[in-house]
């Protein structure tokens, strides 16, 4: 009962509505949709394959320019700035037919289930890297080397980072990813992948963004910010409203 409390709050002081009945929903909506994208994801290595994984993918409507460095453009390093929005854990699993990814996580403390994730679930060309070991000199070049898309979810709370908005709220946010793109000159896909249907899966987001190496690295976090947030507020219902992602406002 707590965590719905949590979502329905952000929902209301996020603006997504102003009604306290269609603001339940959107929460209700929400834990439904995290318990089958998490089924789904699980399975996702039986069903989508290297022969089939372009028909579960709609990118209808999408940008043809992220479309084409997202899918058809291998030997561009990019960065992916994403959220806990849409399908993050089966899309990482469907674009490693694309190119190899790298994504920035949380590594399971249980050593036996981060062997049966590594061995079941990311079975592609996919590097897990644990969070709290940073950006380390080895994952650089293996990211560059590789041409790989480096995953980064930058809508968690961090108690470092920079104090933006998210959804017009204080938020402290991570700037890891216009860091990188600043530093390497590489561009940035901002969006998401939303379930449309069983194992179809649509690209949600705009042209991919690029920095200058002495651009403003908190405008250029808030952008990718306001890129974001637009996604979420088109699909609601698959976010996750029930983390405390708002802390200090």
């Amino acid at each position: 009962m707590k965590r719905r409390r949590v979502a329905v709050e952000n929902i209301l002081k996020g603006k997504v509505t102003d009604d306290l009945k269609e603001a339940r929903r959107i929460a209700k909506a929400s834990w439904c949709h995290l318990a089958g994208h998490i089924a789904e994801a699980l399975c996702v290595p039986n069903v989508i394959t290297a022969e089939n994984w372009r028909e579960h993918l709609d990118v209808e409507g999408a940008s043809p320019v992220a479309v084409k460095l997202l899918l058809d453009t291998p030997d561009v390093p990019i960065i992916i700035a994403s959220a806990h929005h849409g399908v993050w854990e089966a899309s990482t699993n469907l674009l490693s037919f694309a190119r190899p990814m790298i994504a920035i996580a949380r590594v399971m403390n249980s050593k036996l289930v981060a062997n049966w994730m590594k061995k079941h679930h990311f079975r592609g060309k996919i590097t897990v890297i644990d969070k709290n070991h940073g950006f380390t000199p080895n994952v650089m070049r293996q990211w560059i080397d590789t041409k790989a898309a480096m995953t980064i979810l930058i809508d968690q709370h961090t108690k470092k980072g920079a104090k933006l908005k998210f959804f017009g709220r204080t938020a402290y946010c991570f700037t890891s990813a216009t860091r990188l793109a600043m530093r390497y000159q590489v561009p940035v896909i901002v969006g998401t992948f939303v379930r449309i249907a069983p194992y179809r899966y649509k690209l949600v987001g705009g042209d991919p963004v690029s920095f200058a190496k002495d651009a403003d690295r908190n405008e250029a976090t808030q952008l990718l910010n306001d890129r974001l947030e637009a996604a979420i507020r088109e699909y609601p219902e698959q976010y996750l409203w029930f983390h405390r992602r708002w802390r200090h406002d």
